[in-house]
């Protein structure tokens, strides 16, 4: 598989936006009248008393008031480098996770298997058949399960709060919202997270498309039928494969389900209570922008 490295490039840079943010926000009206009078035509001396104002207004006036602004950006970038990092190997995993299911959905092509250099086999008779589940079995648990999911329940969880906290504030009748610096960084964060889960829950929903495809068991079986008619010798062992292969098709549709985050669509409890506080807050949201009252959510437990 080709390295790429955009997500990890661009979770460094979105650490570094993170770091720099309560620096670049301290960039007021003093900094702005500060710049103009830098730029306006005059001595020496004035433009740089206008940079001295903007490197204390920055950084600070004191020493130790720029040694504790820099190691806080030092930290912040470091933290916020280490978990877009852990996000960005999750992204890697979830990759080579949809090539393995790629691969294996190739294997019972012949042109396929035969474009991507893999062997290839029919489903007629039960010892492919054991190969095959057996090869889907190991692919699918090939890699790192639990620590990758945890990072991915992980940030679902983080996102969950800080929508929450978003719709939350913007409830609020305020004329000083969009100046407040949590605020803005919690929008950031909510914006980059936003991207990763979009990516997962793509790259998840893929996956068990390639391995819950089922049309491969049903074309197989009708190969099957056409072979019971061209050799009625080697029907009994032609019938068989075809009942294994219809175990096979009733097995998975049993114990597949389909792609989820931090077990929402398993547990319908949690579900309800993630869907009811997300869709409420959003309902408040939009019932104040739009002007009339709107409900986005249901409860249902089955």
């Amino acid at each position: 598989m080709p390295e790429s490295t955009d997500y990890l490039c661009g979770g460094l840079v979105m650490a570094g936006i993170f770091a720099l943010l309560p620096i670049i926000y301290r960039i007021n009206s003093a900094v702005g009248s500060a710049v103009v009078d830098m730029l306006h035509p005059s001595s020496f001396r004035k433009a740089l008393h206008s940079t001295n104002i903007i490197c204390n207004i920055l950084f600070g006036s004191s020493r130790w008031e720029k040694i504790i602004v820099v190691t806080a950006a030092m930290e912040r970038f470091a933290m916020a480098a280490f978990f877009l990092f852990l996000l960005a190997v999750a992204e890697r995993t979830f990759k080579q996770r949809f090539l393995y299911a790629k691969l294996f959905s190739h294997l019972t092509s012949s042109r396929r298997a035969r474009n991507s250099d893999l062997p290839h086999f029919r489903l007629n008779k039960v010892r492919n058949i054991k190969t095959w589940l057996s090869v889907r079995s190991y692919l699918k648990k090939r890699g790192p399960q639990r620590s990758v999911d945890c990072i991915v329940s992980a940030a679902f969880i983080i996102t969950l709060c800080l929508v929450s906290f978003l719709c939350m504030e913007l409830l609020k009748e305020s004329q000083y919202l969009h100046q407040s610096l949590y605020n803005l960084e919690v929008l950031c964060w909510c914006l980059v997270l936003g991207v990763f889960l979009l990516r997962f829950m793509t790259l998840g929903s893929k996956i068990n498309k390639k391995y819950r495809n089922l049309s491969v068991l049903i074309t197989e079986q009708i190969n099957l039928y056409l072979q019971m008619e061209q050799k009625p010798d080697k029907k009994e062992e032609l019938m068989l494969a075809n009942n294994v292969l219809k175990l096979a098709a009733d097995l998975l549709k049993e114990l597949e389900s389909p792609f989820k985050i931090s077990g929402l669509s398993a547990n319908p409890y949690l579900y309800n209570l993630t869907k009811v506080v997300v869709l409420s807050a959003l309902s408040g949201v939009l019932s104040e922008m739009l002007g009339f009252k709107l409900k986005l959510h249901k409860i249902k437990i089955r």
